[in-house]
């Protein structure tokens, strides 16, 4: 099956958002691998927490299938960061799948991905997408092409089926 990026912040990621996303990739057979701005442990704003073995610097986009942006107050650390744009645009220019959720929608938007597309997002930033061109849904997932986004921790486990969908081959076709 397809090796996933999933990138959380350092501190304050939404755990849902991580382990619920991450058992729903794991059924379906995909290996998962963790990566945030520093190695080592990670904690959730719900007291979880998580090893990432790769910082944002070393990730190389030819080893996954697809990235998911785990969301969380946190993840705002991301916003503009340049290897959060650089590993967002990469992925979306090789085809393959490309997630957030939550406030994370908001990396790709700042990465240009969303321009003209469908997408959601956590309501606080539903203004932020829009201003970079994005068609705000407002649903609980919204996929167009190979971009999936949520709107938040109680859409996670759909939003992990998904992106499994995705990964199957099942997303919208590219335009």
């Amino acid at each position: 099956m397809a090796t996933v990026l999933m990138i959380i912040a350092p501190e304050g990621f939404r755990d849902e958002e991580l382990f619920l996303t991450q058992e729903e990739l794991e059924k379906a057979g995909h290996k998962i691998v963790i990566a945030s701005l520093l190695k080592g442990v990670c904690r959730g704003s719900r007291g979880g927490s998580a090893s990432a073995t790769l910082t944002l610097a070393e990730i190389r986009v030819e080893h996954y299938e697809a990235v998911v942006f785990v969301g969380g107050g946190g993840s705002k650390v991301y916003f503009t960061n340049r290897d959060a744009m650089r590993i967002a645009q990469e992925m979306y220019g090789q085809g393959k799948v490309v997630a957030a959720i939550c406030v994370a929608p908001v990396i790709l938007a700042n990465a240009g991905l969303l321009k003209g597309k469908n997408a959601t997002v956590f309501g606080s930033e539903a203004k932020a997408l829009q201003e970079k061109g994005a068609k705000y849904t407002g649903a609980e997932v919204t996929v167009d092409t190979n971009i999936v986004t949520g709107d938040g921790p109680k859409s996670a486990r759909l939003f992990g089926k998904k992106i499994n969908e995705c990964l199957q081959g099942h997303g919208t076709p590219r335009k």
